[in-house]
C-alpha cells in the first residue's frame, strides 16, 4: 500500500492499533475508520447506514481509503468498532485536527483561538434501559471542528459531571494562545487555574452558581451614588473642572 501524505486523515489513522487477530483480517484498521469517519461526515449515524453508505460509492473512492478488495459489510464494521481502542481513535482524530487547524506559533498570533466547551447527548443513544450517552467537545468557534471529545459519566445528569470532565479533556490540549469559553457550569476555580497554568485563556458566563462572583460583578459595574457617567464624561467633566467651566456648579451653588 502506497505511504499516505503526511497531514492526511489516513495516516493519523495508521497510528491507531488494530485489536483484531492477524488471522483473517481482510481489511486494513485504518480503511475501515476512514470509511467511517466518511459515512459520518455524510449523515449516517448507524452501522447500517455505514456499511450502505459504503456499498454505495465508487470503488475507486474504496481504493483511496486503503480499501484492496469491496469493503465490509455491516458484520465486519461493528466487530471493527466495538474492539477499537477508543481512546487512541480519538487521540488520533484530535492530532489530525490539530494539523487542519495549522495552528501557528503563539507569537504570531494576533489573538487568542477560541474553542468552545459544549456537551451534548448523542442523538439515538438512549434505548429505554441504557442512558444517553453524554459527550463534552471541545469546538473551535471559527471552523467548527471538533478538536477533542469524550464521554460524561452518568449520561451527564449531574452537571458537576461536565465540569470534572473538562478537567480531563484539557489535560491533552495546547492551551497556549487559545481561548476557552463555556458555560456558567464551566465557572470554577480549578479549571481556570488550569488553563491559566497552560498558558491559556477562559471566557465563562457567570449566574448563580457563583455567587459572590456575581455579586461582586454587579457591583463593579453599578452606576454610582452621584450619577451613572461613562468614563469619558468624568474625562471631560473633570477637564472643564480646572477650567472654571463646570456644568453642574449652578446646580451645586446654594
Amino acid at each position: 500500500m502506497d505511504v499516505h501524505p503526511a497531514g492526511s486523515l489516513l495516516s493519523f489513522l495508521a497510528d491507531v492499533p488494530d485489536p483484531r487477530s492477524r488471522r483473517g483480517r481482510r481489511h486494513p484498521l485504518q480503511a475501515i475508520l476512514a470509511l467511517v469517519c466518511c459515512a459520518l461526515m455524510c449523515g449516517a449515524r448507524s452501522y447500517a447506514a455505514i456499511a450502505q453508505w459504503a456499498a454505495d460509492q465508487d470503488i475507486a473512492l474504496m481504493h483511496q481509503l486503503g480499501f484492496t478488495r469491496k469493503p465490509p459489510k455491516i458484520g465486519g464494521i461493528r466487530k471493527a468498532l466495538i474492539a477499537l481502542n477508543l481512546k487512541a481513535f480519538e487521540e488520533a482524530l484530535t492530532r489530525w485536527a490539530e494539523t487542519l487547524l495549522n495552528r501557528p506559533t503563539s507569537a504570531a498570533v494576533p489573538t487568542p483561538e477560541a474553542f468552545a466547551l459544549d456537551g451534548k447527548s448523542a442523538r439515538g443513544s438512549f434505548d429505554g434501559l441504557v442512558k444517553a450517552v453524554h459527550l463534552l467537545s471541545l469546538v473551535a468557534h471559527e471552523s467548527g471542528l471538533t478538536l477533542a471529545q469524550t464521554a460524561v459519566p452518568n449520561g451527564g445528569e449531574n452537571k458537576t459531571n461536565e465540569h470534572k470532565t473538562a478537567l480531563r479533556l484539557l489535560e491533552g490540549i495546547v492551551l497556549e494562545g487559545r481561548l476557552i469559553t463555556g458555560d456558567a457550569m464551566f465557572c470554577q476555580r480549578d479549571l481556570s487555574q488550569q488553563v491559566i497554568d497552560a498558558q491559556g485563556h477562559y471566557l465563562w458566563f457567570v449566574k448563580e452558581n457563583q455567587p459572590t462572583l456575581l455579586h461582586d460583578i454587579k457591583a463593579a459595574f453599578a452606576p454610582s451614588i452621584e450619577g451613572a457617567f461613562s468614563p469619558s464624561t468624568a474625562t471631560n467633566l473633570g477637564e472643564r473642572a480646572r477650567h472654571g467651566d463646570d456644568p453642574r456648579q449652578g446646580a451645586w451653588s446654594s
